[in-house]
């Protein structure tokens, strides 16, 4: 990732904290969130901004990587542990994540490029399957 991406990531995640999501939680007409995860090797808190859709009563957000042939660092930390934090809509609130199983995300696919063209994009430039995330309310 270049510096330049890097401090644009910084920048979107301190204006989503200091504004509560007023700032920054859409970009582009997508709707964003910040995902908390726990990372896999050092057990710190990650937080990440992405874009998430809402489909069905679900919250589900696309670990694209931009078409990378490997996953997003963000995805390996919640299929290591899925229990994550979500702050959407100016609420915080645990969930726990899911990779959405197969059926499922034949039917979530078409829409979520319908939504964010980029998908389509990215599934091309890749030979993985780009997996879709549902984050479920924790109990």
């Amino acid at each position: 990732m270049s510096w330049l991406q890097d401090a644009f990531i910084a920048s979107h995640k301190f204006v989503f904290r200091a504004t509560g999501g007023a700032i920054g939680s859409r970009l582009a007409g997508i709707q964003h969130l910040l995902l908390t995860t726990r990372g896999r090797r050092t057990g710190l808190p990650r937080e990440h901004p992405l874009a998430c859709f809402e489909q069905d009563g679900k919250l589900l957000i696309v670990a694209s990587k931009g078409g990378a042939d490997e996953h997003p660092a963000w995805y390996l930390n919640l299929v290591d542990d899925p229990r994550v934090e979500v702050h959407h809509r100016g609420e915080r609130a645990r969930r726990l994540a899911r990779t959405a199983r197969p059926e499922e995300r034949a039917a979530l696919w078409p829409e979520l490029v319908r939504q964010n063209r980029m998908y389509g994009t990215y599934e091309r430039r890749t030979t993985r399957e780009i997996p879709v995330v549902v984050l479920d309310p924790a109990n």
